[in-house]
């Protein structure tokens, strides 16, 4: 519900040392930190569905609406935790309208060599190498699609024949990443500039539920009020698995 709190247990750091032959083992306490989800977030959505237009109609108008509702409600819950994480970002390269990375087209922005160096950038933060993630913009994915790509080759891509020459995203991982994509960035500040983000599934955490759907008589008129209430939170709990990217299309 909302205001609710979710306690989420930190992952211990384990120290390690040296050890000699007979010698003494230094043994480390775990501490049971905690860290705090705050359901804070919440939205909505109200409509009315007329009797007569309900009756003549040749659909269910009211179960039609609630699901288009539905798909807005989770819609708008992805563009609200894809911005959290790029606020929380432990790594942002480039800057909004002002990045130094060229446009596609070029041997630092191919797909390939992003990937490549985002999986650097998380090697270096000692980041798992496991559930790692890479969300795009179509524009991102309408390159790797493209003929001059790298991960058009096959011998990249490691298959016999490439996956990618029927244009659709890989099932499989690329540099380690599974690849998503999204629309939900938020608009950049100048139409050719777009962002990437990237990370470990353990970076972020969600927790969300619909907490209430009714259906009420509208008393001004002969009509179904149809509403329903969302709430989630969401929080970044480890900064130095998440980084941003902001890329410039020439």
């Amino acid at each position: 519900n909302y205001g609710d709190t979710v306690n989420i247990i930190k992952e211990p750091t384990i120290s390690v040392s040296s050890y000699t032959r007979g010698g003494q083992i230094n043994i480390q306490n775990l501490a049971d930190d905690q860290l705090q989800l705050v359901v804070d977030q919440a939205n909505a959505f109200a409509f009315k569905v007329d009797d007569i237009e309900e009756r003549q109609a040749h659909v269910n108008w009211e179960a039609l609406a609630t699901s288009s509702g539905a798909y807005a409600l989770k819609d708008s819950y992805d563009e609200n935790v894809i911005a959290a994480m790029v606020s929380g970002a432990g790594t942002t390269v480039g800057s909004d309208g002002s990045g130094t990375d060229t446009g596609f087209g070029t041997s630092e922005t191919d797909p390939a060599n992003i990937l490549a160096n985002a999986a650097k950038r998380l090697h270096a933060n000692d980041v798992p190498t496991d559930n790692r993630w890479f969300l795009g913009t179509p524009e991102f994915y309408e390159q790797l699609g493209q003929a001059s790509a790298k991960l058009m080759d096959a011998s990249v891509t490691g298959d016999g024949t490439s996956p990618l020459r029927n244009g659709s995203v890989l099932n499989g991982l690329v540099n380690g990443f599974k690849l998503y994509m999204t629309n939900n960035f938020a608009a950049s500040s100048t139409s050719n500039y777009y962002k990437v983000l990237y990370g470990h599934m353990s970076s972020t955490a969600t927790a969300n539920a619909i907490a209430k759907t009714e259906v009420v008589r509208d008393p001004d008129s002969f009509a179904d009020i149809v509403r329903g209430l969302h709430v989630f939170g969401r929080k970044v709990l480890r900064s130095a698995a998440l980084q941003c990217r902001h890329l410039l299309i020439d």
